[in-house]
């Protein structure tokens, strides 16, 4: 391989990490495109992760820590008392739901800043805490017993948290 070759594989590689999907067409659709697949990607390892530590821990159904006295956390679908199939059918389940919500609360977050930011003008904190709120109502609207007063708990724990990592990432 010549070192023009070399040369342009790296710049090829390179130019991966910038555009690295398919072109959607608008650059609010590929934020929210990119921004799905890698936070749904990295929800998805997480709960096969966790998963798979509570299916090794808990064994047969779960045990009470002799120190403590506390019940260890069970999944009954997935702990081997049911058949292999089932197990694996919830754990799929379990990972899909999970990586759909990383997801979305990804794509929500960042189309709503980049859109904030492409309306105002300027990328600030209100833009951020905007953005985090509704992603916080959102994520929480996809939980199995959505409550009132947890979308408002979930939408002011966003606004705090995406606020905090604006304000933070100008400071560091």
């Amino acid at each position: 391989m010549s070192s023009v070759e070399a040369r342009g594989f790296v710049e090829e590689v390179r130019g991966l990490e910038k555009n690295w999907m398919l072109d959607l067409g608008h650059p609010l659709l590929n934020r929210i495109a990119e921004s799905f697949v890698k936070a749904a990607g990295i929800g998805a390892v997480q709960a096969v992760a966790r998963e798979s530590y509570f299916m090794a821990i808990d064994g047969e159904g779960g045990s009470v820590s002799g120190t403590t006295g506390s019940r260890k956390r069970t999944f009954p679908e997935l702990n081997g008392s049911n058949s292999s199939s089932k197990s694996a059918e919830a754990m799929v389940k379990s990972v899909s739901k999970e990586s759909l919500q990383w997801g979305l609360a990804a794509g929500v977050h960042s189309g709503l800043t980049y859109g904030l930011t492409e309306v105002r003008g300027t990328h600030d904190w209100r833009n951020s805490a905007v953005a985090g709120a509704i992603t916080g109502a959102a994520v929480a609207l996809t939980s199995d017993r959505a409550s009132h007063e947890q979308v408002v708990q979930c939408a002011i724990v966003g606004a705090a948290l995406s606020t905090a990592a604006n304000v933070l990432s100008g400071i560091l």
